[in-house]
């Protein structure tokens, strides 16, 4: 058999090629290419048809699948083996079986090189020779021309691409490693950065960089580095550094002088860098979804203004040294969340004195969390007496005071979770929405370390139980915890060590100072008698004292007497407070007494306020509840405010105490038909809807809209004139339109349950509310399927697949989008079928999933264009050529990208138009054409600002002051980054700080 005179070669650390004799061949389309690639990854192992067709098309091949694969085979047999026939030599690709197999020599592939030069360098560093070790890894990762199999579609090409990046990325750690231990600090600390900065949790990169910084007389930028990955980690899985790392970093902290020999064995364990089939006991390493690709050195080595920020830090100059603080958020002000201390505050001398003493005397701070749970029975003042108390040390804790009412005895059932008031603290501490991590346990962590070294007062209003408290308290020294409740919290005095105090009514003579404060004492010396039986009526409750103030305070030709003379007519309801019978028997009769006194309007607007599930409303939400105009409305509820029986906390929002509340529930289940009740709930939540559709708009200009039914009679949505306006009202709003959506699902209005997350996509996006954006499709999806609207449930599948992606949970969204895929076959509706699989393509896409991306992004156009939909054909040539500039596909991204804004200009989607345009920018940044780069990235600067996507300007400013860096103008990249960090800070965005290294770099 006569030999073949030129041998085939080929690549699959890159793009697969393929040569012969130095000629490249042509290796025909991507799919074609994803048979050969199949069959030299196996190495001389058969490659079943069944294999084959999974890798090209995945578990839905078309019917004449193995038609085109074997048309496939004989193309590459054409290509790699022209004349085979003539010469007699054994062919590259051989059937065997059902299937085939490539044979190649062990030469001729990159892949096999690479992993004998890998094992080879193991041998050599196992015996000592460790600079011939580095020298051959450096040869071996030479090889590689990118990301592995690069431009391959499919699941399989993608899961092979992950397990080669990985493998690079071990075979890049193992010869950093002997780099550092070979004294080449200054080689790998920029290469270090770079991959630690792409690989944040990747913690043996930070190792050698925190190593070879030390080694290079560097140390508080390698204490820098740890702070930072400390942060990291805390920050997305809510755990520490490793043993290594933790080792590491001690050991820099006391200027461990055997840190300057080589420590690379003592402080971690080097990555054990396996090839298959080099030895028997060759383990796999481990494979991620993706692993981007990573760059070598010298010549793709990154420039020191993308290198990752090194701070400050402070010089130890003693060992041990202890724990350093974590590190706290950046830019963040000084909590003060203390309400208004009560000037009518009086008495509880006794409460006072056993509170001081629990710290330190002459203004010291407690040498441990000092925690006070301060309980009563509801309107006893225990508020009162914690925010008094608070105000009186305060200024004994100078980091700050957190303060938050739990809600624990809510009438709705509706008490503030722990994850969700500790997203309230950690946003008071400055951590911006998208950093806090999902659980739990992790935001706990989290908030702790925050706490760390601080001395803060925290107080927690209104807790139900001790589980409700546990996760909210600090575990740093110098603390002081005041929680009030209801109950008794003895799982919080016996597990945590509180301090308990119960507080009981007001002593006779700080019954009569309290009322003496809000009457005054010539009132009540007038007529002493009559106070005395007030006194005695109230039972000496301090809200109950409170209220009949009030009343007498808003009737100041009132005297006394006849004050007290309705009080004893009330039949029995303040005898009750005497008589020491049921708490919300009392309270229910002073609050009855105050509402009898009300207007009828204003005593109906009490009644519906019984209705409303949020924390608070504003006078238009009133307004719906009511029927009535909102001026009409603002007179009313100006009239509950002066009966003490709502309380205007900020200007324009209204809240009634959580009893008096409970009243209001009583009393509209009491008085107002089942009709009514009903049209008044329809009223308030349409208002939510229809207000939140009118704000949809102007955060997400021409986007289609969410079909909505006509709102009810008697409700008007609000109507907005800017974006501004639009997204601060759902700013303020954002609670009560969460709890809108659960009361919609609770009362059985699906429709609204699902469509009010819908229409607020553009504000939880814009501001990067992801956990109430799950929350609230979840429930929505939750209702329509307790409806059994498959349509519905549809659609609301769709928006919890857009709060999954928001969020980069990508493979629960791919879930999530298949089932809507299914909902939407059943219920006929292909637009919304068209619209899944585009979605499909941008969750792919948004994972680094790119060959599957382009596989979906390309049916989901040819499905819009087949129905005309010229709107999602935009989004789709816009993703696509996306995908393709990604891929390095430059021309093809060119194109496509050209003919969305074609069709998105046509269909005025600006909001989309701004982000090709960035695309195209990138693209011509790619292809060293800086001044087209530029243009278009103004272009889509000027286009992101007419549709007020802030976060759009953002991302382009960055990328066009990296272009203008790089030819030069370093002026005008500081401009560009300055804007850029102007708007990402702004919002608390984490890409801030990226911006901020680039500009320190300046």
């Amino acid at each position: 058999m006569k030999a073949r005179e030129e041998l085939v070669c080929f690549a699959v650390l890159g793009p697969v090629r393929a040569w012969r004799g130095g000629r490249e061949l042509d290796l025909g389309s991507p799919q074609q290419r994803v048979v050969l690639a199949t069959l030299l990854i196996r190495r001389g192992r058969p490659v079943t048809l069944h294999e084959l067709l999974d890798a090209v098309w995945g578990a839905e091949p078309p019917a004449a699948a193995v038609s085109v694969l074997r048309t496939y085979v004989s193309r590459l047999r054409k290509v790699l083996d022209p004349g085979r026939d003539a010469d007699g030599a054994v062919p590259v690709i051989v059937s065997v079986g059902d299937g085939y197999l490539a044979r190649f020599g062990a030469d001729a592939l990159d892949l096999a090189v690479f992993e004998r030069q890998v094992a080879q360098a193991r041998r050599l560093r196992a015996t000592g020779e460790t600079s011939a070790a580095a020298e051959l890894l450096h040869t071996a990762l030479g090889a590689w021309q990118g990301t592995a199999l690069a431009g391959l579609p499919g699941a399989a090409a993608e899961s092979e691409r992950s397990r080669l990046d990985e493998l690079r990325l071990a075979t890049l750690e193992t010869r950093w490693d002997i780099d550092v231990e070979l004294g080449r600090h200054g080689e790998v600390i920029p290469e270090l950065m770079s991959l630690a900065g792409n690989h944040p949790l990747r913690e043996e990169p930070v190792r050698l960089l925190m190593l070879a910084l030390y080694r290079s007389g560097r140390r508080a930028e390698a204490l820098a580095v740890y702070r930072r990955t400390w942060r990291t980690l805390m920050t997305e899985l809510g755990i520490e550094p490793g043993a290594a790392l933790q080792q590491l970093h001690e050991r820099i902290l006391a200027a461990d002088e055997s840190l300057a020999a080589d420590m690379s064995r003592a402080t971690g364990s080097r990555p054990d860098l396996r090839v298959a089939g080099d030895s028997p006991e060759a383990a796999a390493v481990p494979l991620p979804e993706h692993a981007p690709e990573t760059k070598t050195a010298p010549e793709t080595a990154p420039e020191t203004e993308h290198a990752p920020e090194i701070e400050d830090a402070p010089t130890v100059t003693s060992a041990p040294a202890p724990e350093p603080a974590p590190p706290s958020a950046p830019h963040t002000p000084r909590p003060a969340q203390l309400p208004a201390d009560l000037v009518t505050f009086v008495g509880r001398h006794t409460e006072l004195d056993r509170v001081r003493a629990l710290l330190p005397k002459r203004g010291g701070v407690p040498s441990t969390v000092v925690i006070s749970a301060i309980g009563g029975m509801a309107g006893i003042g225990k508020t009162a007496l914690a925010v008094h108390w608070a105000h009186e040390v305060a200024d004994r804790f100078p980091d700050g005071q957190l303060c938050i009412n739990l809600r624990g005895f809510d009438p709705t059932g509706a008490a503030v979770a722990p994850s969700a008031a500790i997203r309230v603290f950690l946003d008071a501490l400055g951590v911006p929405p998208e950093q806090i991590p999902a659980g739990l346990g992790a935001q706990a962590a989290l908030y702790r370390s925050l706490l760390d070294r601080r001395r803060m007062l925290i107080l927690l209003d209104n807790a139900r139980d001790t589980e409700q408290v546990r996760p909210l308290l600090p575990g740093a020294r110098g603390c002081l915890v005041i929680v009030t409740s209801r109950n008794q919290l003895t799982g919080l005095v016996v597990g945590e060590g509180a301090h308990p105090l119960t507080l009981y009514q007001l002593t006779a003579a700080e019954a009569h100072d309290l009322l003496a404060r809000r009457l005054g004492g010539e009132r009540l010396a007038a007529e002493p008698d009559a106070a005395e039986e007030i006194v005695a009526r109230c039972a000496r409750l301090p809200l109950a004292l409170a209220i009949v103030a009030a009343h007498a305070a808003a009737h100041p030709g009132f005297p006394l007497s006849a004050i007290a003379e309705e009080l004893r007519g009330s039949h029995g309801s303040l005898d009750a407070f005497a008589a020491g019978e049921d708490l919300s028997t009392d309270v229910r009769a002073v609050f009855s007494w105050s509402y009898q006194a009300l207007s009828a309007p204003a005593a109906r607007l009490f009644r519906l306020l019984g209705l409303h599930r949020g924390p608070d409303l504003s006078a238009p939400a009133a307004a719906a509840l009511t029927g009535l105009p909102v001026k009409e409305n603002r007179r009313l509820l100006a009239e509950l405010t002066r009966a003490h029986l709502l309380t205007e906390h900020v200007p324009g929002r209204y809240a009634p105490h959580d009893l008096l509340r409970v009243y209001a529930a009583e009393r509209v289940t009491a008085e107002e038909s089942d009709e009514e009740r009903e049209r008044a709930g329809e009223r308030l939540l349409a208002w939510y809807l229809h207000t939140a559709d009118a704000a949809y708009p102007h955060l997400t200009p021409k986007r289609p809209r969410v079909r909505l039914d006509p709102p009810p009679p008697g409700c008007h949505a609000l109507e907005f004139g800017s974006h501004e306006q639009a997204l601060r009202w759902c700013e303020d709003e954002r609670a009560n339109l969460v709890g809108a959506v659960h009361q919609a699902a609770a009362t059985g209005r699906s429709g609204i349950a699902w469509r009010l997350p819908a229409v607020l996509w553009g504000f939880f996006y814009l501001r990067s509310h992801h956990t109430d954006w799950l929350d609230t499709t979840r429930t929505g999806l939750a209702a329509v399927r307790a409806a059994h609207d498959r349509a519905g449930e549809a659609r609301a599948l769709m928006d919890l697949a857009a709060a999954l992606r928001a969020g980069g949970r990508y493979d629960e969204a791919v879930q999530h989008l298949l089932l809507a895929m299914r909902a939407f076959r059943e219920v006929g509706d292909v637009p919304g079928r068209a619209s899944t699989v585009g979605n499909l393509g941008d969750a792919h896409l948004r994972a680094g999933r790119l060959g599957k991306a382009v596989e979906y992004i390309r049916r989901g156009l040819a499905l819009s264009r087949y129905l005309g939909n010229a709107w999602a054909v935009g989004i789709a040539l816009a993703n696509l050529g996306d995908a393709y500039q990604r891929q390095g596909r430059s021309t093809e991204a060119v194109e496509c990208l050209g003919e969305a804004l074609e069709v998105l200009r046509a269909e005025d989607n600006r909001w989309v138009e701004g982000v090709v345009l960035d695309l195209l920018g990138t693209v011509h940044a790619g292809l060293d054409r800086p001044a087209t780069a530029i243009e278009y990235y103004h272009q889509a600067l000027r286009t992101h600002h007419d549709v007020g996507n802030r976060w759009g300007e953002a991302d382009t400013l960055t990328h066009l002051g990296e272009v203008e860096l790089a030819s030069g103008d370093r002026a005008a990249a500081r401009v560009s980054w300055e804007r850029a960090l102007e708007i990402l800070a702004g919002v608390g965005h984490q890409d801030a700080e990226g911006i901020r290294e680039r500009l320190k770099r300046l």
